[in-house]
């Protein structure tokens, strides 16, 4: 188990635990009245430090090694899964999986960014930044979704797009735009998610949805705390000043109108109980599927756009005509 700097306290606590079974064990004495006092000092400190996390803190958790990625929701939530490869015109971006699920009977077509598990998987992935043919690839599956009337998951994870030239040359830029502008039109419901990072045009790449949902502990915003840091101040020593700045947690961005829900996780994060996180991740999105199922697509396109219309806040000013 790997602990984060705010985690230190916690981190002690499972040392005492740790030994305290292993003298247990080995003297063959009866401490479980010392272990259980342990277990619920440790639930009690975890349930302090998770109650007044900062906006850096929870980025922190957003990128925690062990917190379930992508292809570990597909493989919890769908008793079928077939990935489908390639975008058609230049090749197939590993940094975005996705493809035909099953939900419980209800076929869908799911996709997400993918970081890897491990430093050889992340180089492969490209760390969950992709180039404009895995946003391509996103689009193929998600008008193959619409063709064959299947509903849309996209799992948002990433530190943005590519930043390469190589990225630029194969038109990042418009490979985003046109997601958006299809994605807005799409006669199919969407539902997406963030599941850890949701920076920039990366996120947003596959994140224009009928409903949007933020895990708890994830963040989403134009641009990363450190990136923020680096450009105002000059520095990344920055980044915690730069998190609150941004407001970039799920509780402000649903105050603000842009995401639709915060989906609750267990206590101590994502990572403490990938399971039972994939569970009430199916929950959340077989519910919203239903209620979107409800409406017609002409019904959902509408309140698709009127939605993101709303988005954000603008003053209009009446200016003086020029003097004659």
């Amino acid at each position: 188990m790997q602990f984060l700097d705010f985690e230190e306290p916690l981190e002690a606590l499972y040392d005492q635990l740790e030994k305290i079974k292993q003298v247990g064990e080995k003297g063959e004495v009866d401490l479980s009245a010392t272990v259980k006092e342990l277990e619920n000092k440790i639930k009690n400190k975890r349930k302090e430090i998770y109650a007044n996390l900062t906006g850096w803190q929870k980025v922190q958790l957003s990128r925690h090694p062990e917190r379930p990625y992508t292809l570990y929701y597909i493989n919890q939530m769908c008793k079928k899964f077939v990935e489908l490869h390639g975008d058609r015109y230049f090749g197939d971006d590993k940094a975005i999986v996705g493809g035909l699920g099953s939900l419980d009977g209800q076929t869908v077509m799911i996709l997400g960014h993918q970081k890897g598990v491990n430093t050889k998987m992340r180089q492969y992935r490209n760390f969950g930044m992709a180039n404009p043919e895995g946003y391509r690839k996103a689009l193929r599956l998600m008008k193959m979704a619409e063709k064959f009337k299947y509903p849309v998951v996209c799992l948002i994870d990433t530190p943005g797009a590519f930043p390469g030239i190589e990225a630029e040359e194969r038109g990042q830029a418009e490979a985003i735009a046109k997601n958006l502008l299809e994605m807005a039109q799409l006669k199919v419901p969407i539902v997406c998610v963030v599941i850890g990072e949701g920076a920039s045009g990366g996120a947003i790449g596959i994140g224009l949805g009928d409903r949007v949902s933020m895990l708890e502990n994830t963040w989403y915003s134009v641009i990363s705390p450190e990136s923020c840091s680096s450009i105002l101040w000059r520095s990344w020593d920055y980044k915690e000043q730069a998190a609150e700045a941004l407001k970039l947690t799920a509780e402000h961005m649903h105050s603000f109108g842009i995401v639709d829900d915060i989906i609750k996780e267990p206590l101590g994060g994502a990572h403490g109980a990938p399971e039972e996180m994939a569970k009430i991740l199916k929950r959340h999105i077989k519910k919203a599927i239903a209620e979107l199922k409800e409406l017609s697509p002409e019904e959902r396109i509408e309140q698709r756009i009127e939605k993101y219309s709303k988005m954000g806040q603008y003053d209009t000013i009446d200016l003086e005509p020029e003097a004659k």
